[in-house]
């Protein structure tokens, strides 16, 4: 995907970013399938709860694939998503920056 040379601190930088991002998002599903568990009322709810954590599994785990070509693309969703806040990529080259604020704004 992306070919962009990762030095050591980079790689310190994107593997803590990539776990915060990954907490955050898991975070996420987890409050959003308390409401809607809360909130469900009839066994079609209930089922419907299933269907929600599926999708939302197979997003993140479509998503959050630990390879440095894809990095940036991790990070662009993340940041998209309120998953990442982007002073956590901080130190990280202006050319992986520019890559990962680009495909955000998509």
């Amino acid at each position: 995907m992306f070919q962009l040379k990762w030095s050591a601190a980079e790689k310190k930088i994107a593997r803590s970013a990539y776990d915060a991002a990954l907490h955050a998002a898991l975070n996420k599903v987890m409050t959003e399938f308390k409401q809607k568990a809360q909130a469900a009322a009839s066994p079609s709810e209930m089922w419907d709860l299933q269907n929600y954590l599926g999708d939302r599994r197979w997003e993140i785990s479509s998503i959050f694939i630990y390879s440095y070509s894809k990095l940036p693309l991790v990070f662009a969703w993340s940041l998209r998503n309120g998953c990442l806040e982007e002073k956590a990529l901080a130190g990280l080259s202006d050319d992986k920056l520019k890559v990962i604020r680009s495909m955000a704004k998509d």
